[in-house]
């Protein structure tokens, strides 16, 4: 199996590049925006039609979600056109497309875990250009796993784990959001699970079975608050340092956040009998 992975140069790219010895069956073509620019309609069609590829990862995106708020045509072009582009290209030569996306595709308002079917009201630019995406997939191809997750960390690329543990460095208390709520992800463990996706996928095919195509959420188990994943970023790194709870208003950003954003995910759990680790547990690898 040939597996192209857009985004290669991103945290979850890295994370795919970092689990890939595991999967012996498939052959990874890694490219980065540099390399394979998912904007440039021209430059994707002329590499799908060159290159034989089973499977399409996109991890590429804009993910600055402050500065979405002012780069809007940056912002649309790789999250919205840059997905249209992957979708014809892959519909037009068989290929199936495992997607990225967020859960800012949702306002924040529920009152208990957001399901794949529910609606989508983003609050700002980076949610919306993330809701178009996913609208440009479904309306130009079927064979397609758009997977929503939340809060990605790892030891690549820039997040909030690698941010708490810098200002850990130089400053002796920090003052963190207390009331947005949502579930920490490890990106290795989003990473394993889109290469279970994979799998599963081609062995259904093998077997003569229709994949369950669609709408996926994935992150790790349990919810938690900004002060609360930075305390145990902390704790789990014997990081000595006062951190203050307060509230959204007391930390104002060009872009609203959702105050809950927490995931069900029963519907990956069940189709793809993956098991998820609570977050707590999923930050233990990162104890440095």
């Amino acid at each position: 199996m040939v597996v192209l992975v857009t985004g290669a140069s991103g945290q979850l790219g890295q994370s795919l590049q970092y689990i890939a010895k595991d999967y012996n069956d498939c052959e990874f073509i890694f490219a980065s925006s540099q390399e394979f620019d998912i904007t440039n309609q021209e430059q994707v069609n002329l590499f799908f039609k060159k290159t034989k590829i089973d499977f399409c990862i996109n991890t590429a995106a804009y993910t600055a979600v402050d500065k979405a708020e002012t780069e809007t045509e940056k912002a649309h072009a790789i999250n919205v056109l840059g997905s249209k582009y992957l979708a014809i290209a892959c519909k037009n030569n068989k290929v199936k497309l495992i997607h990225i996306s967020t859960d800012f595709v949702f306002d924040g308002t529920s009152a208990k875990p957001y399901l794949e079917t529910d609606t989508t009201n983003p609050l700002g630019v980076y949610g919306a250009t993330k809701l178009k995406g996913e609208l440009e997939i479904m309306h130009n191809m079927s064979d397609y796993f758009i997977i929503r997750t939340s809060w990605v960390y790892s030891q690549f690329g820039n997040n909030f784990m690698k941010t708490m543990l810098r200002l850990a460095s130089e400053r002796d208390s920090l003052n963190i959001v207390s009331d947005q709520i949502g579930s920490p992800t490890n990106a290795v463990d989003l990473a394993k699970a889109i290469m279970n996706i994979v799998c599963h996928t081609d062995r259904s095919r093998s077997a003569n079975f229709q994949p369950e195509f669609g709408i996926y959420n994935f992150s790790n188990e349990g919810n938690a608050s900004w002060y609360d994943f930075a305390a145990a970023i902390f704790k789990i790194n014997n990081i000595s340092i006062e951190v203050n709870p307060i509230p959204t208003e007391a930390f104002p950003t060009p872009a609203k956040r959702p105050k809950y954003s927490v995931l069900d995910k029963s519907k990956i759990k069940n189709t793809f009998n993956i098991e998820i680790k609570s977050w707590q547990e999923a930050l233990q690898p990162y104890n440095q």
